[in-house]
């Protein structure tokens, strides 16, 4: 039984047993893709440790080419992960004519995001020479750039078929390949960053070919998965091949731009104070980078509960079940909240063992320390807004979000942040730690006005997809 599809609860049960059956359908459902969600994170971390023991400068330059491909990812990733509302809404509202085709748009608009993806990572020449970086330092954050370019088409080939897997429930398919490409990932960026087997060594350019390489057997290994297993046997990408079909593809443009559009607003602020610290030196910028990491790699958890509840909510929308959609999507910011506790307590108590880990350099550990302290305020207002999204994106509710994360992270974390950092408008000016402040408020606005959105949020219907007519005809295509 697919994990999406478990027997809805009796609305005559207690309340208490419907929650926690409800809560243990989306364990099923969050577990394996927190192990994907981990696996892909623990690329970064493991570029930013092998880098950061490279050198200062090699550290600094993946850390700069990092937050500049990330947001352009992340976008197009939203952008595709409209695919797993819709297509688990199709499964619970067993209309399963409709996933193949939703699945080919999807591919189509991953073949348009690699174009553009590699036409702005080659050409970053222009906001490198803004940066006044230090030379080497911009040339090895071009090279690392020019040779993750090339592991694009893999990569969001992989987020285009996870709309299909995760929509069907089955989550455990991209926790195996996230796992296989880490697997990949680690030995290739020890040959290629220190220069093994007769290679010489590249540096942070070197872990741009290591994630190039690894995407590619993800990517290639998924494929030959999806046309050879049992499971897969009524969807095949071959013979349910669908044309381009416009109006599909606007569905899924028309749910996914404000996801990809929130998840980038989200990314790029963190992207901008990266480049906004570059002029205070590598030693800020790696340890802006260290604490950023450590954040993400935690934010992992509450993210893979939000994408599950995400897939459960539409799931349950389709099955016209909305009491029960009601139920979990509000019940789970219990689960947040104490997520949020634990990982605070855990970064104020091990911030120093925890930048020892990632580089050797006493002024580098310090910044981390710092950083951390800060990262461990914002942690509850972190987790409650990324719940309380995801279940609005299960009821398909994008836009209103969107401008919220808008208004929160580009009109109070960003600003409130620059200000802290470099003036003395309203304290002695903070240097790194102040937009970590900023960040702070901009989390905190986004959580409040995310709960009141989804605690007053009445769907009047269930958003249906394009029609049927249109679905028939790329089925026949």
């Amino acid at each position: 039984m697919d994990e999406s599809h478990q027997p809805l609860p009796e609305a005559r049960q207690p309340l208490t047993r419907r929650t926690l059956a409800e809560w243990k359908t989306l364990a099923a459902l969050g577990g394996p893709i927190l192990i994907a969600q981990v696996a892909q994170m623990a690329n970064g971390v493991i570029d930013t440790v092998m880098a950061g023991h490279a050198s200062a400068e090699d550290l600094a330059a993946v850390g700069i080419g990092s937050s500049l491909w990330m947001p352009l990812f992340l976008f197009f990733m939203g952008l595709l992960g409209a695919l797993q509302p819709i297509i688990s809404g199709y499964n619970g509202a067993r209309t399963t004519e409709r996933i193949m085709p939703a699945t080919w748009q999807g591919l189509y608009i991953a073949g348009a995001g690699t174009v553009i993806m590699a036409l702005l990572l080659t050409n970053v020449h222009p906001v490198l020479a803004q940066l006044n970086l230090e030379p080497h330092t911009a040339g090895i954050t071009q090279g690392y750039l020019d040779a993750f370019a090339w592991g694009i088409p893999a990569l969001l080939l992989i987020n285009a078929l996870r709309g299909l897997t995760d929509g069907l429930g089955h989550t455990r398919v991209i926790m195996v390949f996230s796992v296989l490409g880490t697997l990949v990932n680690l030995p290739l960026n020890y040959i290629f960053i220190y220069g093994k087997l007769g290679l010489p060594a590249m540096g942070g350019i070197g872990c741009g070919w290591a994630t190039a390489l690894s995407n590619g057997v993800a990517a290639i290994a998924m494929l030959i998965y999806l046309n050879r297993s049992r499971s897969y046997r009524r969807f095949h990408l071959i013979a349910d091949w669908a044309r381009p079909d416009w109006q599909g593809i606007r569905y899924i443009l028309r749910l996914g731009v404000p996801i990809g559009f929130t998840i980038f607003v989200e990314a790029s602020m963190f992207a901008v104070i990266a480049l906004f610290l570059a002029p205070l030196g590598p030693v800020v910028v790696a340890g802006h980078q260290i604490a950023l990491n450590v954040v993400s790699l935690l934010f992992m958890l509450p993210l893979s509960l939000g994408m599950a509840l995400t897939l459960r909510v539409s799931f349950l929308v389709g099955a016209r079940a909305p009491d029960t959609a009601r139920l979990i999507s509000r019940s789970s910011l219990i689960l947040a909240a104490s997520i949020a506790l634990v990982f605070a307590l855990l970064l104020f108590t091990f911030s120093r063992p925890i930048a020892a880990l990632y580089s050797s350099e006493a002024d580098v550990q310090a910044v981390s320390v710092r950083l951390l302290t800060f990262a461990a305020m914002f942690q509850i207002a972190d987790v409650i807004q990324v719940t309380c999204i995801s279940a609005l994106r299960g009821y398909k509710d994008t836009g209103v979000p969107m401008f919220i994360m808008l208004f929160s992270f580009w009109g109070v974390g960003l600003p409130l942040g620059y200000v802290l950092t470099f003036t003395d408008w309203l304290l002695p000016a903070l240097g790194a730690a102040g937009f970590w402040v900023g960040l702070t408020a901009g989390l905190t606005s986004a959580s409040l006005l995310l709960g009141w959105r989804l605690f007053r949020y009445r769907p009047t219907r269930h958003e249906l997809p394009p029609s049927r007519r249109s679905q028939a005809g790329s089925i026949n295509g």
